[in-house]
């Protein structure tokens, strides 16, 4: 599996299909272009990937595969970044204190991210392992691609195999069958837009 950039839109924000299997699910389908890829030995053994996100634009989101799992990276917007944490009385563990994150992720608070303006996360939804779609754009109506996801709708993640959802910072919504938070790979930077999947960040000096 090729690693891949979402090139559909080039809006701030956008709704946007970035997982498989979503039959019947009314958003739109979206092309890919190949970014790294790692051989598929090195991803049998566990090997750390490395992602130029540099050719991700603001708004975009990048999947690659880790250990044969799907992550993605996403580059958030300034008004995505500002309203992190605006609409934590609608989420299910706000703190993500019941969350698979690595602890340097956790003491970075609503963003769970080493830069706010990258999230790295597993596409993997934390109820039955199906992949979450990309819903970003904010609707206070709900209703985004035809699909109802509840009033007041910040952007996020939908999940179509049982309706779960996540905001982007993958934190999870009260009342779906997800119980968690998706989960946050160890990762590092080897330079500004150069992410290393895999391997920790090193600790912040005091």
């Amino acid at each position: 599996m090729s690693d891949q950039v979402d090139h559909s839109r080039r809006r701030l924000l956008t709704a946007a299909t970035v997982g498989v299997g979503a039959v019947g699910v009314a958003f739109t389908a979206v092309p890919f272009l190949s970014s790294w890829q790692p051989s598929a030995r090195a991803k049998a053994l566990g090997a750390p990937v490395e992602v130029d996100a540099s050719k991700l634009e603001v708004g975009q989101m990048m999947k690659v595969v880790w250990r044969g799992q799907a992550v993605y990276v996403l580059r958030r917007t300034k008004e995505i970044i500002d309203q992190i944490g605006k609409h934590d009385n609608l989420l299910a563990d706000p703190a993500s204190e019941g969350s698979v994150q690595p602890d340097y992720i956790a003491a970075e608070g609503a963003l769970r991210s080493l830069k706010p303006e990258y999230w790295i996360g597993l596409a993997v939804c934390t109820h039955l392992g199906c992949s979450p779609l990309g819903a970003f754009e904010p609707n206070n109506a709900g209703q985004v691609a035809g699909v109802d996801l509840g009033q007041g709708w910040p952007g996020g993640f939908y999940c179509p195999c049982h309706g779960s959802k996540f905001d982007l910072s993958g934190r999870v919504f009260k009342g779906v069958p997800a119980p968690k938070n998706l989960t946050v790979p160890p990762y590092s930077f080897a330079g500004d837009t150069h992410i290393v999947i895999g391997v920790d960040s090193a600790p912040k000096k005091a």
